[in-house]
């Protein structure tokens, strides 16, 4: 049987050498994300050509993570923020000047470019929403790709609406001061959508090509998202399809580097497919042909297919595969039949002494039934291990099954590892979301504690040596842990994390917060109302610093928005005021994410070494040494 060794945070935090691979509308080229300069930037290489892929941008002060073709195969548009301000602006490469640098098509001082599409009704040209004359309100676009040339076609609708080019027709989204989602034709209302059911918004929401309907994502009739059909002349919704146990996977709501769930013709913008996420992927076809290329595709690779991609004459495919150890990305041609492996994205691995990610339901104490991700060390006897719990981000977000690095970095180190999709998490049907209403730090937090519970009464988990590791969300539930249960947790490692629930909502951006009533405010409580105010600052882990025991390692972006480094100054001051045990890692060129290697590095050898002292039977290998 084979044993168990140390893999070295270098190895398992090693970005790919090739991610985010895409085809170009032609089929004569494939991009991808690859290291430069310790960043990562974007390259290009020719598909029938052999030449090795050549770099085409040239970023070495943060990584690139979203792009996309523009659709004469020439050009890329990137989008990339300063040291994680989240002010995006739009980029432009020319591949026909190699060596030339990238343009910058939105160089607004402060603003931030949002909703960055393609236009198909006119190719060559996309449209963007500036705020560049008011940080709450953005105006729409036209944006001539070739020459950058900008064009408003519409000065911002105000505060809480934005617009939508179906065609060349404007409709106009708005929110209801009571959270409905409201769609208009001139001034005639189309539909309006329950808030309630749309946390973050109504995703996913695109013009049907022959511009006569929306397709959208519904829950009519169904406690699981649905792709259906809303009629702009009448406003009447049809079903297009459903999946009886899966979600819509709406995860490009949050996430604008993943794939929108609505898979489409690139040339004729025809529905082909469908992606669903339940406790696994399910990709579903809608068109003949389609259908012919997935039963091709499935064969390639065990895992789920994350994206699938094609040519606009749908005959060389990109697909890639998510897989817990062996995620995997694929040419196919299907006019020959024959296919290519792209890149083995954990090669510099050995598989065996990666852990396989389980697919588990535990059940709450109220009966509401929990789906969560188990990750047991490789090669080792699973009684009474230290155990880590991993409460995601968000909250109206999920984790999912693949492979995570620091879910594998856990695991490795010896640690069972359980992340359960509490109350509250997108993705797992309506019902099981808004069960989250009014329930942060309570049923909330219970579930966390229930999911440990399942784990002892297993014999995975040792009850005295249980940790816990979040980000933003996950990150106050770390702190809830330490603050609200305090005999429950021997340590906690929290990034990003909100500690103080009013003044996170007082201070976010001006932009984030007209949605706010459909998510935090009717989650959590809205700061203005004194009654909901005190109610927050009751579920606020600042209010309970003095009940805080465990040792705690805090970690911050300077430059975040979302939660200030103010939230983390703070209750990292009152513990050490009262001579708790904190570590507090703060990086001056970051923001909400950590993104630099050398950030990532540091926060994961702090954290690895953390653990070790203060979950860890015996002291943690030499680190990387």
């Amino acid at each position: 049987m084979p044993t168990a060794a140390t893999l070295t945070i270098e190895d398992l935090l090693r970005p790919p050498e090739r991610s985010g691979i895409t085809i170009s509308p032609d089929g004569t080229r494939l991009a991808h994300l690859a290291m430069w300069h310790e960043r990562l930037n974007i390259w290009v290489e020719e598909i029938d050509a052999d030449a090795p892929a050549h770099c085409v941008t040239a970023d070495d002060s943060r990584s690139i993570t979203r792009y996309l073709w523009a659709d004469d195969s020439r050009r890329l548009l990137y989008q990339q923020d300063s040291d994680g301000d989240e002010n995006w602006h739009v980029f432009r490469i020319d591949l026909d000047q190699p060596g030339a640098p990238a343009v910058d098509l939105t160089p607004y001082p402060g603003a931030t470019a949002q909703g960055l599409e393609l236009r198909q009704a006119r190719p060559g040209h996309a449209t963007v929403q500036l705020n560049a004359d008011s940080p709450t309100e953005f105006d729409l676009y036209d944006l001539e790709i070739a020459t950058g040339a900008l064009t408003r076609l519409a000065p911002s609708p105000g505060e809480g609406s934005t617009w939508m080019l179906v065609g060349d027709e404007l409709l106009r989204r708005s929110m209801r001061a009571d959270g409905t989602w409201e769609l208009w034709r001139g001034e005639s209302l189309v539909a309006a959508f329950d808030g309630d059911a749309y946390p973050m918004d109504v995703h996913p929401f695109e013009a049907a090509p022959d511009e006569s309907a929306i397709w959208f994502g519904s829950y009519q009739g169904t406690d699981h998202l649905h792709p259906a059909r809303l009629d702009l002349a009448t406003g009447e919704e049809t079903m297009i399809h459903h999946h009886p146990h899966a979600d819509l996977d709406t995860r490009s709501l949050v996430f604008p580097n993943l794939p929108s769930p609505l898979i489409r013709h690139r040339r004729t913008g025809e529905l082909l497919g469908l992606r669903y996420r339940g406790i696994r992927m399910h990709t579903v076809s809608l068109d003949p042909h389609f259908a012919e290329v997935l039963e091709a595709v499935a064969a390639l690779c065990d895992g789920d297919i994350g994206g699938i991609t094609s040519d606009v004459d749908e005959q060389r495919w990109v697909v890639s595969f998510v897989h817990d150890r062996d995620p995997q990305t694929w040419l196919y041609d299907h006019r020959t039949g024959r296919s290519r492996l792209l890149a083995r994205s954990l090669e510099h691995l050995d598989v065996d002494q990666l852990a396989p990610v389980e697919s588990i339901e535990i059940t709450a104490r109220d009966g509401l039934r929990l789906p969560a991700y188990l990750t047991l060390p490789a090669h080792v006897q699973p009684q009474d291990l230290p155990l880590v719990l991993m409460p995601h981000g968000g909250p109206w977000a999920r984790d999912w099954w693949r492979f995570d690095s620091i879910v594998q970095l856990w695991a490795n180190r010896g640690y069972a590892v359980l992340q359960p999709q509490f109350r509250g998490s997108a993705g797992f049907g309506r019902r099981h979301m808004e069960a989250g209403v009014g329930e942060f730090a309570g049923r909330m937090h219970e579930d966390l504690l229930n999911a440990v519970d399942w784990a002892v009464d297993q014999g995975f988990a040792d009850p005295a040596r249980v940790g816990v590791f979040g980000g933003s969300y996950g990150g106050y539930a770390a702190l809830v842990g330490l603050a609200f249960t305090p005999e429950r947790f021997a340590a906690a490692v929290e990034y990003v994390g909100v500690s103080d629930l009013v003044d996170y909502l007082r201070s976010l951006p001006e932009y984030a917060r007209a949605g706010l009533v459909n998510n935090w405010y009717r989650y959590a409580g809205d700061p203005s109302d004194p009654e909901q105010a005190a109610d927050l600052r009751a579920r606020s882990p600042i209010t309970r610093i003095a009940d805080i025991r465990s040792p705690l390692m805090v970690v911050q972006g300077a430059n975040d928005v979302r939660v200030r480094r103010a939230n983390s100054d703070r209750i990292v001051a009152g513990l050490r005021e009262q001579g708790n045990e904190v570590e507090y890692l703060v990086f001056d060129d970051e923001g909400h994410f950590i993104l630099n290697p050398e950030n990532v590095l540091a926060l994961y050898r702090a954290a690895d070494e953390f653990f070790a002292r203060h979950l860890a039977k015996v002291p943690a290998a030499a680190q990387d040494a």
